[in-house]
């Protein structure tokens, strides 16, 4: 689906014709959590938040930003966005994938059909000519764009993908999988140029720094068991820099915050635990925990602009999240719909 999003100020006025009746809520939440050092912290939160009728009347799974004010989710659907372009891709449960031009027809631009199983994964070359797909058929395929031809396929025996993301600048793709295994591929044949070593719990997604040079991964788990995001150096050693711990479930979401919207380096999680965390990169310090009380699971996190952050839910579509710094690092919600 795609919505126009934007600050409170913009969408009341941009959205409501979309999104429906503009419901304002004064919410209090309290909540306690384990940092990592044992210590268990309280935070009493008081917040204003614009409601909007939901833009999907089931769940979200994903979210992504298509530009500084518009965004495009899915339900039970994978998507990927060409950065700077109004095309983005969809990949379904009826195992094919859609290339889609906001500005053309209706209809989707191109189709790609050869996995045996759903798509799971979906990555764009950073020149928009390729497109790599990953499926639970144990499968990657590399396409050309323009045609819609298969150029390319790999498979590994119990290789269930469950996240792609196209390494910037480079002929690379992050991938991670059930397996536990978060592998390196060279699209220049679509062979693995390294495997990362093997986590303790299945890797849910990825997601690759601006400039390349690291990556993060993060596993499924319960009750404080795995559920952690892992930093790794995509570079010379490719070695495992820091984790971060703090989630009591499954992590399904992982981001790099832009250098714009912290004054340090800082990555930022979503969890089935309905909490969005704020790491610092360097050290991994929880800095900051938003709990989104009544959301359900919190499937997706996608970075706005330089103040805001996408997350979609379960049970209340997609959270529109701003970083605040009027008393000290903080994220607010401003706005659900």
């Amino acid at each position: 689906m795609l919505l126009p999003w934007s600050p409170p100020c913009k969408v009341l006025c941009r959205s409501c014709a979309v999104m429906g009746k503009l419901q304002s809520k004064l919410k209090h939440s309290t909540y306690k959590y384990s940092r990592p050092d044992g210590i268990l912290e309280e935070r009493i939160q008081t917040k204003a938040c614009q409601e909007y009728s939901p833009a999907h009347v089931d769940t979200v799974s994903v979210v992504a930003a298509l530009s500084s004010d518009l965004c495009v989710s899915g339900g039970k659907d994978k998507i990927a966005c060409v950065h700077r372009s109004s095309q983005f891709f969809s990949a379904s449960r009826d195992r094919t994938v859609m290339m889609w031009d906001l500005h053309g027809p209706s209809q989707p631009r191109q189709q790609f059909s050869g996995h045996a199983m759903v798509v799971t994964g979906l990555a764009v070359s950073p020149d928009s000519s390729q497109l790599c797909t990953g499926s639970r058929d144990n499968t990657l395929l590399l396409w050309d764009v323009g045609t819609g031809q298969c150029a390319e396929t790999a498979s590994i025996s119990r290789n269930l993908v469950t996240h792609l993301c196209w390494v910037p600048q480079e002929p690379y793709i992050l991938q991670t999988s059930e397996d536990k295994t978060i592998r390196l591929w060279d699209s220049r044949g679509l062979q693995v140029a390294h495997i990362f070593p093997t986590k303790q719990h299945i890797q849910t997604y990825c997601e690759v720094s601006e400039d390349g040079h690291k990556c993060i991964s993060c596993s499924n788990g319960f009750g404080g068991e795995g559920c952690e995001a892992t930093l790794w150096d995509l570079r010379q050693t490719r070695n495992r820099i820091c984790e971060y711990k703090g989630h009591f479930q499954t992590v399904t979401s992982c981001v790099f915050l832009p250098r714009a919207l912290a004054l340090m380096p800082t990555i930022a999680t979503s969890s089935h635990d309905c909490k969005v965390k704020i790491w610092n990169q360097d050290t991994g310090a929880c800095l900051f925990t938003l709990s989104l009380d009544g959301s359900g699971p919190l499937t997706s996190l996608a970075v706005g602009d330089t103040v805001s952050l996408l997350c979609a839910s379960f049970s209340r579509g997609i959270h529109l999240l701003r970083v605040d710094y009027s008393q000290g690092l903080a994220l607010r919600e401003v706005a659900a719909f």
